[in-house]
């Protein structure tokens, strides 16, 4: 920084800076002469400034672009420029090119013997000159620093790390990213891995924020493992695998670089997470011994940067969990849907004139497919639709859910099944069936599926296809150990044998009321169906909630608080969420009351299938609620007390 340097920001002649600094400025104003001396500060201008001797001064410079402050590579900096005799002097530019000037001119005025610069970006080597025109020594480091840079060996190590999930067979495998200094050279090494394996990359497969899209993935196995930048972002995807009931490394394997540091995380976790430890303190030692080779003009004890890498641990890390994951099926109908806004409900001897149409994917078994998927589980669906045009646009949204659709079958004997849903503007709803290739699902159909049975937890079957689909998919269910969830509709036949191969029977009051006619209450009436063979009987109540009845257990549940817009999903969003919490490992009771608010918040929206609740959301969500009733019991036992 010269004196045409400091009046051109100070925007004054040099002669004016010149008499300021040299105490000549009595016919300038005061404020002139505080804005040229604060200049002079800031930039650490030195007027007397002799020009550079080869005296020996035993300092270096260090230049970093932001805090360090959870990093040993200044450490090794440090110890390696005290052992051989430096003083080290330190500035943090705070990644703002402002202060990095000012850095640079403050170094250069210090007598330092040599500089390590991490240039704050990618015009910083512009800033060059200052070093070269007061012979200073440079070595540069980080992403901005030039073809000659000195990097950590981040793109080594995610390299070798990526490798490690696919010598274990994962073949889908995300990438946990926080930006920053390692953010490209870590990409780089995780790409190439994928590319020389013959694996794809996309920008997909890597996660800047943890949302409810990476709990989808790896429900649906979209993605079977991770490797992670960062171990803060390890321990932070840990703790969500931890939430939302999913085990490292059974469901999902995770492995990190971690740095030698002593850093202490707030993020609690039971997984002791596999990780490559980066040697930051070696990189501070490497690179300084550089520099003082470069001034003293010897060579480096250290020839090169290399560092072996081997995971700590393996507790986070295993063979791909595809294929083992129990799943859900789902047996029913599937059809077109198309949705009647009107003024009140058709009844007898009436004429009623639609507002709004639309038209979606429907029918009790895709909706409650979708809804399973949606939170999180594999799914197959057994079903058939005609061979017509609207046959695609359902496998088109099943496709969109990752489900299993090979059950599916097109047939030429009927068009694919069509429901007419009148929904009034209090949100109740009136619904008309045209079967079509629904009524061709049969014993056969289920049979010739039988493989699809394998592995099944859940086998959730519809009343609204033929009764011996119905019962050939209880058989099979029972005979591959899987729980049968029968859905009743109104309307439809129930037969009595399939009673004592259903595991949870789910019906309405209504419903329940054709089952068994009478004034007797709701438990009593419940009682009967377990008498007949029913081993749990749920009855679902509309606003008023829902009763559960099975051999220790009986309540009532309260509704979930929400307005309501549409009930016509709130059956299917019931059943999907109450399989899926049980396949999470929940209790029955605990299950109910989860599908209770899955129902409720399918009320809030229009159409099925729009209105199915994700995981993320639904956990979100009963989180809240438990904690709005802990504060609730806090402020009661404060009123008692």
């Amino acid at each position: 920084m010269n004196i045409k340097d400091i009046a051109r920001i100070a925007k004054v002649s040099p002669s004016t800076v010149s008499k300021i600094v040299n105490g000549r400025d009595d016919a300038i104003s005061d404020k002139t002469r505080e804005k040229v001396l604060r200049l002079v500060r800031q930039y650490h201008y030195r007027p007397y400034s002799t020009q550079a001797t080869h005296a020996k001064h035993w300092v270096i410079g260090v230049l970093l672009r932001s805090s360090i402050s959870f990093d040993t590579t200044l450490d090794g900096i440090l110890e390696t420029a005290q052992a051989q005799g430096y003083s080290v002097i330190v500035f943090d530019g705070f990644n703002d090119e402002k202060q990095e000037l000012k850095n640079i001119n403050a170094v250069c005025g210090q007598d330092v013997d040599g500089i390590i610069w991490e240039p704050v970006n990618e015009n910083s080597l512009k800033l060059k000159g200052h070093f070269d025109d007061n012979s200073i020594p440079v070595i540069t480091i980080g992403p901005f620093g030039g073809d000659k840079t000195l990097l950590m060996p981040y793109e080594e190590a995610a390299y070798k790390l990526t490798g490690e999930l696919i010598d274990r067979g994962h073949r889908k495998i995300g990438c946990l990213m926080i930006k920053g200094r390692r953010t490209k050279a870590f990409l780089d090494g995780f790409k190439r891995s994928l590319y020389e394996h013959d694996i794809s990359y996309d920008d997909s497969l890597v996660y800047y924020d943890l949302d409810k899209s990476i709990l989808t993935k790896i429900g649906s196995h979209g993605l079977t493992g991770f490797v992670s930048s960062h171990y803060r972002k390890a321990l932070e995807f840990s703790r969500l695998m931890d939430s939302f009931h999913y085990k490292i490394p059974a469901d999902v394997s995770l492995v990190s670089i971690k740095n030698d540091t002593n850093e202490i995380f707030n993020y609690p976790t039971n997984t002791n997470i596999s990780t490559y430890t980066i040697k930051n303190a070696y990189f501070g030692s490497y690179i300084c011994q550089k520099l003082i080779a470069s001034m003293e003009q010897t060579e480096p004890q250290l020839s090169s940067l290399q560092q072996d890498f081997h995971l700590d641990n393996t507790e986070s890390i295993a063979a791909p969990s595809q294929g083992t994951k129990r799943k859900i099926l789902v047996v029913g109908d599937l059809s077109i849907d198309t949705y009647l806004s009107v003024p009140q409900l058709p009844s007898e001897g009436t004429t009623t004139i639609s507002q709004t149409t639309s038209r979606r994917p429907g029918g009790n078994g895709i909706n409650q497919a979708i809804g399973a998927a949606k939170l999180g589980h594999e799914v197959a669906l057994i079903g058939n639709v005609g061979s017509d045009n609207e046959s695609d646009y359902l496998f088109e949204a099943m496709n969109r859910s990752n489900i299993d659709t090979s059950g599916v079958r097109r047939t030429h004997d009927a068009n694919t099944g069509k429901s007419y849903i009148f929904v009034s503007p209090d949100g109740d709803s009136m619904i008309s069936v045209i079967s079509g290739a629904n009524a061709t699902l049969n014993g056969r159909c289920i049979h010739d599926n039988e493989r699809l049975f394998d592995n099944a937890a859940y086998c959730l079957i519809q009343s609204e296809i033929p009764a011996d689909a119905m019962i050939a998919a209880a058989d099979l269910a029972n005979a591959h150990g899987a729980k049968v969830i029968f859905k009743l509709s109104s309307g439809s036949d129930l037969p009595n044998e399939l009673l004592a191969k259903t595991d949870i029977i789910i019906l309405n009051t209504y419903e329940l009321d054709i089952l068994q006619p009478g004034k007797a209450t709701i438990r009593a009436k419940a009682q009967n169906l377990r008498t007949q063979g029913a081993k749990c009987v749920i009855v679902t109540q509309g606003a008023d909630g829902c009763y559960l009845l099975d051999e220790t257990t009986q309540r009532h549940y309260d509704a979930a608080p929400f307005q309501s817009v549409d009930t016509t999903g709130a059956g299917d969003a019931f059943v999907s969420a109450l399989a899926s919490y049980l396949l999470y490992g929940y209790e029955l009771s605990e299950a109910v009351a989860i599908a209770t608010y899955a129902a409720g918040f399918s009320t809030t929206r229009q159409g099925v299938i729009d209105s199915l609740i994700d995981r993320f959301t639904l956990d979100s969500f009963i989180e809240r609620v438990q904690q709005e009733n802990r504060q609730g019991k806090e402020r009661e036992n404060e009123k008692a007390a």
